[in-house]
């Protein structure tokens, strides 16, 4: 491969990198074609970019990115496909979903939510984690909870009050 289009790979790979917000490092040696054909439709209905990347290039790649990842050396061994993806645990469930029809793709490694996670031993925690949004969509839930607790008293209270008065209006 030429010095050029080396570099012009790297930077293409450090654009993903910056584009998406987590990326996976696995292992699809021993998948057939067919097999890789569905990993790679399966990706596409979940929105997940799948690149078959060369080690050192996706190092390179990394080092010029925006994001901070330190530690991720040991998962760049042997054959690597990345899975990029803006949702922190789709690739995890991908990945365990697709381990259920054969035993690859095997994890070698993560980075979701600023945090790097190295090895297959990591997918359970990996798929339980939460996004972004449904963080957000909770913390709001838990947050008006209360306030409607307290409107559905008010109002109750209002329909109580005004069938007193009512009554006692009837009676005079």
């Amino acid at each position: 491969m030429k010095k050029t289009d080396k570099s012009a790979l790297i930077k293409e790979l450090s654009d993903k990198i910056n584009e998406y917000n987590h990326f996976y490092v696995t292992d699809t040696l021993g998948l057939d074609a067919s097999q890789t054909s569905e990993l790679r439709r399966e990706c596409f209905k979940r929105d997940i970019k799948m690149v078959m990347v060369k080690n050192t290039l996706f190092k390179r790649a990394l080092e010029q990115s925006d994001k901070k990842v330190e530690g991720m050396d040991e998962a760049f061994k042997g054959t690597s496909v990345v899975l990029f993806s803006n949702t922190g645990n789709a690739p995890a469930k991908l990945i365990k979903d697709f381990q259920q029809k054969a035993e690859l793709p095997v994890l070698k490694g993560a980075f979701v939510e600023e945090s790097v996670y190295l090895g297959s031993e990591q997918l359970e925690v990996l798929t339980k984690i939460k996004s972004k949004e449904e963080l957000l969509g909770e913390i709001i839930g838990l947050l008006q909870s209360p306030a409607k607790n307290v409107i559905s008293a008010l109002q109750s209270g209002g329909t109580k009050i005004h069938g007193i008065l009512q009554t006692l209006s009837e009676k005079e």
